[in-house]
């Protein structure tokens, strides 16, 4: 089995769009987020959101890509240099979010907030609007097909459930067909694991990599690519 080189404790990311409103003195704060694949789906998430909302007076955002977040970018569209985008930047960079963006939209209420209110004001919006798009941490898992007869199963489920795998899936025909989610750089130990089980009885073929994430309460799986 091959073991790829990737980050072994996974992927923080968001599971899903979100939208989130606070209101600081009368000024509407509108947190968009959205979990993306390439800058230009970035791009064009933001020019929606300045269609959507054209009459706001600021559309400020900040994005990471990649899994050493080789791509940064932020925009304080109009607001004073540094009270806006980077503050977005910098909660995306204190939580190690991979591959999303944040834009928050400014409706300005009348009332001035000064640069350190407006810090506080576009920090708040992206925290809380991570916090609704569900921050997930993705692993990279080796996907296991082991077979045995049914007077094994017993012994294969207790050993990979204490071994802290996950059994995805189990089909029953003329024998035991488990899919197993094994953490990608434990595959071979796993394989070695049940072959010890099964007195070398069962097989385990390999069937491709996924990734998955624990989402309230449930592993989601993910495409080779992430998402």
């Amino acid at each position: 089995m091959s073991t790829p080189t990737h980050n072994p404790t996974g992927l923080r990311a968001v599971f899903r769009q979100a939208e989130v409103e606070i209101v600081e003195k009368k000024s509407r704060f509108i947190a968009s987020v959205l979990p993306i694949r390439t800058e230009a789906e970035g791009l064009a998430f933001l020019e929606s959101l300045r269609k959507k909302h054209y009459n706001a007076s600021h559309n400020c955002y900040a994005y990471q890509l990649g899994e050493r977040h080789e791509l940064q970018r932020f925009s304080d569209d109009g607001e004073p240099g540094g009270t806006a985008g980077m503050p977005i930047l910098n909660v995306l960079q204190a939580e190690d979010i991979h591959n999303a963006i944040v834009v928050v939209t400014r409706y300005f209420g009348g009332t001035m907030l000064g640069a350190g209110g407006l810090v506080r004001a576009y920090t708040r919006a992206a925290h809380d609007g991570l916090a609704a798009a569900c921050i997930i941490t993705k692993r990279r898992y080796a996907r296991l097909i082991v077979e045995a007869d049914y007077g094994l199963a017993g012994k294969i489920q207790y050993g990979t459930l204490q071994a802290e795998h996950i059994i995805h899936d189990t089909a029953y025909t003329d024998s035991v067909r488990f899919t197993v989610l094994v953490a990608a750089a434990e595959a071979e130990g796993y394989a070695t694991l049940v072959q010890d089980l099964t007195a070398a009885t069962a097989t385990v073929t390999e069937d491709g990599f996924v990734y998955g994430a624990e989402v309230e309460g449930e592993v989601v799986l993910f495409g080779e690519d992430g998402f």
